[in-house]
């Protein structure tokens, strides 16, 4: 068996995940905002793709000032989603279907309204004022010169007690302090909570930002990236919570600013800490590292290159998340594809990803291929991270129009716009009455009811497709990857190889027809799934084709 090919693969070697973002998915009780009944409606929907897990963004009792990613009560179910019995219901029902559920699990920070905080902030001799993280005034001004992600200090001033606490994303969302270890007891407490109700596991919001160096609070932003005790506290939590449960369980740690060698310890078995991470090289590779939001042209050769450096990097030990898009991320039509070959791009670009060696994440919509929301006023924005730019660029002087235009292509709301079930009004099937959020521009055009009746030209169905191959074939789940023509500004090409058994993806990112290179034409045998994108056989790709061959 070839190097990094386990005895006994993990389960997940061969899964593919769905991401649902909840407020965004389907209504079912009428408010404009998705629910927990909502998602009962359409969960055939989902198992019709074939995926084995179904992983939800945070569903907990929360102020929503980050839309759910500001926990004040890890233990109990947000009203606006629904009820702890909705919960168990839904959780019921996704088991009934041979589907796995994994809950966001959000414990770098909480909500300025978590009792832990409201304890914590009410005197500096409280026992649960080292739950957070608090700092006297250098002269007069914040600790240090962090910056939130959000922009701003990643210091918050509180008048109660006159220290600052930090904050690693909103002043709503303070950051917990790892270093305490009744604060880690009462995390692993709550998560043996939900995996005894019987969750299958956790996706781990940026959880490589755990471990901080508190008493060396100094340099810029990075200093809260990734400190030395981060491997320490994710070893105690496998010990705590999940080292005497089945194998059964995901653990996937969302990890901004990791590196292939960070991984490859995180992600070990025998290191006994996560299951895979997600990285994010490669979704920042069209923007400078100043701002997310710069607009400039993707680079093919880049991406490749970055996601084959991964996939080289993760070869003997570790494991990948494969994704291009979620509730963080432009779609990924708009952002990698063509909207002018919307069809033909989304299914490309599926093939490609769902073809490497790893495990494919679905974000909702993809499978229908929604573009991007198209919003042109900021009044139609709601995430915090672009309002907080939109107004912090136009206070310092900057024009609005080039700051709007930014958010056209990068703002976290293009990813947020609801599921589009049905060309109907108000809200497309989402709601029976206006959605929180605008439509974006590609509805009433773009429908699950018209891609699902689409035939041979259906998004969905070429999803489908890719996830029963990969849990057919072996050589799609485990094979050996290596990187064709890695130059070449159109053609992503690749092969995948398990024993005697090998594939090639070639794939023409562009919008003219591509000629295969000799070198990659002369390894092509048999078609073995192909996109909608209109070619043959031959020695050319047409306009944003893909095919996946057997090897000769």
């Amino acid at each position: 068996m070839p190097a990094g090919v386990p005895t006994q693969p993990a389960w997940w070697t061969k899964a593919v995940v769905y991401q649902i973002y909840p407020r965004s998915f389907a209504d079912a009780s009428g408010d404009g905002v998705g629910d927990l009944g909502g998602i009962r409606q359409h969960l055939d929907h989902i198992a019709d793709l074939g995926v084995d897990v179904v992983w939800l963004s945070p569903i907990y009792r929360s102020p929503q000032a980050d839309n759910g990613y500001d926990i004040s009560d890890y233990e109990d179910i947000d009203p606006l989603f629904g009820t702890l019995d909705e919960f168990d219901a839904l959780l019921g029902e996704v088991h009934q279907r041979g589907m796995k559920l994994v809950m966001d699990l959000v414990v770098n920070h909480s909500s300025d309204e978590h009792p832990w905080f409201q304890a914590s902030r009410a005197s500096t001799t409280c026992p649960k004022r080292d739950w957070y993280i608090w700092r006297d005034p250098v002269d007069g001004h914040e600790p240090n010169g962090w910056r939130g992600a959000f922009g701003g200090p990643a210091w918050t001033l509180d008048d109660t007690t006159g220290q600052y606490y930090l904050h690693m994303f909103a002043p709503e969302q303070p950051d917990l302090n790892w270093d305490d270890a009744d604060m880690r007891d009462a995390v692993y407490s709550m998560m043996n909570h939900w995996l005894d109700r019987g969750v299958d596991g956790f996706r781990m919001d940026v959880i490589n930002h755990i471990a901080k160096n508190p008493d060396d609070l100094v340099g810029d932003s990075t200093g809260y990236v990734m400190a030395p005790r981060i491997h320490e506290h994710l070893q105690e939590m496998h010990r705590r919570v999940f080292a005497d449960r089945p194998d059964a369980l995901l653990t996937v740690g969302e990890m901004p600013g990791v590196t292939v060698e960070d991984a490859v310890l995180f992600t070990d078995p025998d290191r006994h800490e996560l299951d895979m991470v997600f990285q994010f090289e490669h979704v920042g590779l069209d923007h400078g590292p100043a701002s997310k939001f710069d607009t400039r042209a993707l680079s093919l050769p880049a991406l490749k290159r970055s996601l084959a450096r991964w996939q080289d990097g993760l070869a003997e030990r570790g494991w990948n998340s494969l994704y291009t898009a979620n509730h963080d991320q432009p779609r990924t039509v708009s952002r990698f594809g063509s909207e002018s070959y919307r069809i033909e791009s989304a299914t490309l670009l599926a093939t490609v990803l769902h073809l490497h060696r790893g495990t494919p994440y679905v974000y909702q919509g993809d499978e229908i291929g929604m573009v991007n929301a198209g919003f042109r006023t900021i009044e139609q924005y709601r995430d915090i991270e672009s309002l907080n730019r939109y107004r912090s660029e136009v206070d310092d002087g900057a024009d609005p129009s080039p700051v709007l235009d930014s958010l056209v292509s990068r703002s976290r709301d293009n990813a947020r716009t609801p599921i589009p079930w049905t060309a109907a009004e108000p809200s497309g099937g989402f709601s029976s009455t206006e959605a929180w959020i605008g439509m974006g521009v590609g509805w009433p055009d773009i429908t699950v009811e018209a891609d699902r009746a689409a035939g041979d030209r259906s998004v969905f169905e070429h999803f489908r497709r890719l996830v029963a191959l990969r849990h057919e074939s072996a050589v799609v789940q485990l094979g050996a990857f290596a990187l064709l023509e890695p130059d070449h500004p159109t053609l992503w090409a690749f092969t995948r190889t398990l024993d005697d058994e090998a594939l090639v993806v070639v794939a023409n990112l562009s919008s003219s027809a591509l000629a295969l290179p000799q070198d990659v034409l002369g390894l092509l045998g048999a078609v073995v799934l192909r996109n909608p994108a209109g070619g043959d056989d031959g020695p050319s790709l047409a306009p944003w084709e893909a095919r996946i061959h057997r090897r000769v």
